[in-house]
């Protein structure tokens, strides 16, 4: 038998307060098993089975990623990953620091019992605690997908003591643990709630209560029907225009012309195109995401029609920096990034196969492409000193997560440029990955990283390929990147804390 289903251990002597709490726990245990509970026999006996190994946490998690909202997706995460941390403790050390033996199943009924019983020990319940931990998890993230899960969590751990295989406490117990992993997973991967931005600067904008005054141009190609269908039963009298790319920067000249506030659902690239529009004529811009990544939105704290409606319904905004770059006769201005180097190779390669297989095994792809090239993709003058360059990254406003892809800014008016420079050498896959480990604040031999307010870059080829939030353009000679402090004013949902 091994060590954490070994029961042989002297029986403990005698001690007033914990004999009187397992007298109880048993008392409870037997009050349990002769209740009659409706279409109890039939439910619970088979949901206790279905949570065997996670596998029933497991499919909620892949109903929820289903869903495709990031919401839903972070919520899915972060429910499978308090579920693992919960189930590692469990096994480790829950089952082998308690002996417990199972209840005894005489006041249990026969059509009750599991087919198998379990063979472990009793305290805690396992069951429980990784019901607990994903319901906690994901309630964390999403409350609203929290409250979906929860009556699921709680009819699980209840089976455990219906089905004669727990002692009420071992369920209690086993869902505080849960409970417990869940804070501890939030402790080392905040939620994005945890992590959203200050609401500062203000800035004063109109309140429209049914988006009368709003106009919002839709690019068709990203695929925002559903956005669209929820943004007109929140705010009806909203004006929409769909169109396609090409007609894009057209439409949001028109929409600008007759709106008091500007509004654009699509990705990235799109927001791109609207910001610049929303500049050269002083409007607020409100952003719908309806991309694939939507890193601004989401910076934003807006994930749908309902957060975006919200901020629109009450007046809420405010003033976030700008990225502005300037080569030769050609500039323009990013919200997000700005790459030369391997990145805007990759996104052009992205761009080629993308229609034909997707979007994501065409990022693959391109990431295979440019890592095998035998030159280095960059020579720039930077500082003064001329260097091969596998990556130059320049962010609006400081990142920081750990690596070289973009991650969370805490603030979208900090005034400054995050720039970070991968170097030239051999084995690029290799350097990339060392600067990744490295993060955005060392320095190494493959990667350095510094923030300012503007950079100058000198001595590149006619033809570099310059990437500014996801689009692609091309710059030759010599390069500025400045910021525009608090020039942008952008509706976002204000929280009420």
């Amino acid at each position: 038998m091994s060590p954490d289903v070994d029961l042989t251990a002297p029986v403990p002597g005698f001690h007033p307060l914990r004999d009187r709490l397992l007298t109880l726990d048993n008392r409870l245990f037997e009050f349990a098993a002769e209740r009659h509970w409706p279409y109890g026999q039939r439910v619970l006996p088979r949901l206790s089975r279905s949570a065997n190994h996670g596998v029933l946490w497991f499919a909620t998690a892949a109903a929820m990623a289903a869903s495709r909202t990031p919401r839903g997706r972070r919520a899915a995460a972060r429910g499978v990953a308090s579920l693992a941390l919960a189930s590692l403790t469990i096994n480790t050390l829950g089952k082998r620091s308690v002996r417990r033996p199972r209840p005894a199943l005489d006041p249990v009924p026969l059509a009750r019992q599991l087919r198998r019983q379990p063979i472990t020990t009793s305290f805690p319940s396992g069951h429980s605690a990784s019901a607990a931990a994903f319901a906690t998890g994901v309630a964390l993230e999403s409350p609203a997908w929290g409250a979906a899960v929860a009556p699921l969590a709680w009819s699980v751990a209840l089976s455990r003591v219906y089905t004669g295989v727990h002692f009420p406490s071992d369920v209690l117990a086993g869902a505080a643990l849960g409970a417990g992993a869940a804070l501890a997973v939030r402790g080392l991967v905040p939620t994005r709630a945890g992590l959203a931005p200050p609401a500062r600067p203000r800035a004063e904008v109109p309140a429209l209560p049914d988006g009368a005054g709003l106009v919002v141009v839709a690019n068709t190609a990203s695929g925002t029907s559903d956005r669209l269908g929820a943004l007109r039963d929140e705010l009806p009298r909203a004006e929409v225009v769909e169109c396609q790319p090409a007609d894009l920067a057209d439409e949001l000249e028109k929409a600008a012309a007759r709106a008091e506030v500007l509004g654009v659902c699509g990705g990235d690239g799109t927001v791109n195109t609207a910001a610049a529009v929303a500049l050269r004529h002083g409007l607020p811009l409100a952003v719908l995401p309806g991309g694939t990544l939507n890193h601004f939105a989401l910076d934003l704290g807006v994930e749908g029609a309902r957060d975006f409606a919200r901020a629109v319904r009450r007046g809420e905004a405010v003033r976030v920096d700008v990225g502005r770059f300037s080569s030769g006769g050609r500039d323009g201005v990013f919200l997000n990034t700005c790459s030369l180097g391997v990145y805007p190779e990759l996104v052009r390669v992205r761009e080629r196969w993308s229609r034909r297989i997707g979007n994501w095994p065409a990022g693959v792809l391109g990431a295979l492409r440019v890592l095998r090239a035998d030159r280095h993709p960059l020579e720039a003058e930077l500082r003064g000193e001329t260097r091969p360059l596998w990556l130059l990254f320049i962010g609006n406003g400081v990142y920081h997560r750990m690596g070289l892809a973009p991650g969370r800014r805490l603030d979208l008016a900090d005034g400054l440029l995050d720039v970070r420079a991968v170097h030239g050498g051999r084995r690029p896959a290799l350097r990339l990955l060392a600067a990744a480990l490295a993060g955005p604040l060392t320095r190494s031999p493959a990667h350095a990283a510094v923030q300012v307010s503007r950079l100058r870059i000198s001595g590149l080829a006619p033809g570099t390929p310059l990437a500014h939030d996801g689009e692609v353009t091309e710059v030759a000679g010599e390069v500025r990147l400045e910021k525009l402090p608090e020039a942008l004013t952008v509706y976002r949902p204000i929280p009420a804390f």
